[in-house]
Order: structure tokens, then sequence, then C-alpha cells
């Protein structure tokens, strides 16, 4: 009988509620919130449920984000599985095919069609920067400083990838939840701002129809940029090249195999691995503190900021133009594709539903993210990465 009561209490032990502490069901709740906003209410599920569902995850088992070394400090032979998807992170190769994906799903076109696009996209990058000089305000050191900016911009693949590069894993949690999830709610976050700081004129103005872009000027393009950029800031190349690669795929019309699997198949696949290994490093340990709550805030504060940024040079655009440009693409500037230029297109709509939108502001969209990647490779120049 004994036996039996100490092989139960064994068992009862064994379970997760033995171990549990008050931040683990904080973390359980936020993740079950995550999956509501993703589920019920629709937003970015692609990659709010990933993320939910590591959250989760992590904080019901932490072994599953256990690494290597302490799996042989254990006497164990294997390390957790999402610890071997987050492994992909650390090594700079899911935000790099991340980015591959998205230049085979994203024309081009408008952004060729109006270079002046390039400016908007530059304009909202000022939330980067804003962001890195709150960052050492807060008492950060000036490589956390520079990998926690990147949220300004609403790109995670961009953050996590910086993060890498500058030795700041112990931070990329923290970081890549902040921008995954401001790029998820950019639909709510972005909204107010634009109306803040337009009028209902401006809100209505239509723009003339982009130009049409030739097959030529579309192949020609990635082409250029990678040359261009990757001149100017080499440690660029993983980033801005499988951009480019991506969109040469989509564009050259030779290769449609492999252009519909960056975008489709192994863009999704990346996805899944990215989203589930970045929520698993949410655990309560890791997430709880005060360095967490700063970067978070901080972020999105940055994240309107280069919001706030795009659309007021919008505006200056508007007037220089004698009223020719829609001061809400300006917002799109932000890396979140096409996110960003969905939400110009509805707030443009809800004042006239006869305003579209939606091409005029991928132009600024596609800006973002390059202008994006290129404020990390300056920061991996100044640091030497």
């Amino acid at each position: 009988m004994d036996y039996i009561f100490t092989t139960l209490g064994n068992l009862v032990h064994q379970t997760a509620f033995f171990n549990l502490t008050v931040g683990n069901f904080i973390m359980i709740f936020v993740a079950c919130f995550f999956l509501y906003l993703a589920i019920g209410r629709g937003y970015e599920p692609l990659l709010l449920v990933p993320i939910a569902f590591g959250m989760l995850l992590v904080n019901l088992y932490p072994d599953i984000m256990k690494t290597v070394e302490e799996a042989a400090a254990d006497g164990s032979t294997s390390a957790g599985l999402l610890h071997y998807f987050f492994l992909g992170d650390e090594w700079g190769i899911w935000p790099s095919l991340i980015f591959l994906g998205v230049g085979a799903m994203t024309d081009f076109g408008p952004l060729i069609a109006n270079p002046a696009s390039f400016l908007l996209g530059a304009a909202a990058q000022f939330g980067i920067f804003f962001a890195y000089i709150g960052a050492m305000c807060l008492g950060f050191e000036d490589a956390a400083a520079a990998a926690i900016s990147i949220i300004g911009g609403a790109d995670g693949p961009t953050s996590i990838y910086l993060a890498s590069k500058l030795g700041q894993a112990h931070l990329m949690g923290p970081i890549a939840v902040a921008a995954y999830s401001y790029m998820s709610l950019v639909p709510i976050i972005q909204p107010p701002i634009m109306k803040a700081l337009t009028t209902k004129e401006e809100r209505s103005i239509k723009m003339e129809q982009l130009r049409p872009v030739s097959k030529l000027e579309k192949i020609l393009f990635p082409i250029i940029v990678t040359v261009v950029v990757v001149l100017i800031l080499p440690s660029t190349a993983p980033l801005v090249g499988m951009l480019m690669l991506g969109n040469l795929f989509r564009e050259s019309g030779v290769v449609k195999q492999l252009a519909e699997t960056a975008s489709n198949a192994m863009m999704y696949i990346i996805v899944i691995l990215l989203g589930t290994s970045v929520g698993a490093t949410t655990s309560a340990e890791a997430f709880l503190n005060w360095t967490t709550i700063k970067i978070v805030a901080l972020g999105l504060i940055a994240f309107a900021v280069g919001t706030a940024s795009g659309v007021l040079f919008g505006k200056i655009m508007c007037k220089v133009t004698g009223g020719k440009v829609n001061p809400l693409i300006g917002s799109a500037g932000v890396s979140a594709v096409p996110m960003a230029a969905r939400v110009s297109q509805k707030v443009g709509a809800e004042e006239d539903p006869t305003n579209f939108l939606l091409m005029h502001a991928m132009g600024p969209n596609v800006a973002g993210v390059i202008g994006t990647a290129v404020a990390a490779g300056v920061f991996m120049a100044i640091f030497g990465a």
C-alpha cells in the first residue's frame, strides 16, 4: 500500500500544478488573451497564434526551452524542442528566410512607379532612432539600445536578426514579442494617431492612378537595390539580399515554382518555427521584470512616433504637391507589410468609400521594409557586427 501511495504521490508532484508560479499564471493569461485577439478578433492570426501558443507551452512546461548545456547538467541527452527552433532565430536563419518570403509575395511596382514613396518610408524610420535615444536614456547600453530600437519600425524579423548580431540574445524574447505584437496590433494602434494628425479633407484626398510599371523595371529593381545597398552597407546582405532575391523570383517569370514555394509553403513553415520559438522565450522568469516592461513600453511609444512621423511627412508632401498626396499613406512607412497599407486604405475609405489608397500606400510600406533593414545595417556597421 505504501508503494502505491508513494507512486501516486510522485506522479501528482510531477504535474505542472506543483511547479507553476504566480508569474506563470500571469503569462498563461496573457497567452490566452493573445489567442483571443488572434482567433476571436482576427488580429493577424498567422503571427499571434504561434507566438501565443509558444508562450503558453513554455509557462506550462519550462523544459521545452531547456538548452543543451542545461540538459547536460541534468544528465539528459537532448535539449527542449523549442530550443532547437530558437537556434534559427539566434543564428539569423528564420528572419532572413522570412524576408525571402516577403519579397516573393510583394509587388514592388507601387514603389517603382512613385519613387517619392522612399521619402515616406524613410520618415517613418524616425521611430527607430527615437527608440534608440530613449533606450539609452533608460540605462540600456549602446548595443542593447540599438537592438531595442528596431521595434519602432514594427519589423519582427529585423528586430530578431539585429538582436542576434549584436549579441543581445538575452533580450531577444521581449524585443521579438514586442515587435510582433505591435505588428499584429497595427489596426488598433495606428488609426487613432492617423485621425488625430489629419483633417477630414486630407483623409478624403484621392490620389492619381499610378503609372504602369514595365516588367524590365520590376526585374532590374531588386538587382539594382541589392547592388547599391550592399555596396554601401555590406552587413545588410542577408536581409536585403533575401528580400530582393524573393522579389526577383516573383518578377522574373522563369522560376514560378521557387516563387510559389518561397511565398507559400516555406513562408508558413518558417512562421511556425519562428513564432512558436519567439513565444517560448516569454517564460515568467525572463519576461516579468522591469527590463521587459521598459522594452515593451518604449517599443509602443517608438511605434507611435514612427507612425506619426510618417503621417506628418505625408502632410508636408501634401502641401508641396498642392494636395495631390493623401497624408494617410505616410503611416504605411513602417515595416508591417501589408498590414499598415491596409490600415491606410481602411481609414481613407471611412471618409470616402470610393477612395482607394491601398496601392499608393504599398509604396511607403515596401520602402519601410528596406529602410528598417538599412537602419539595422547602420547599427551593425557602428558596432562592428
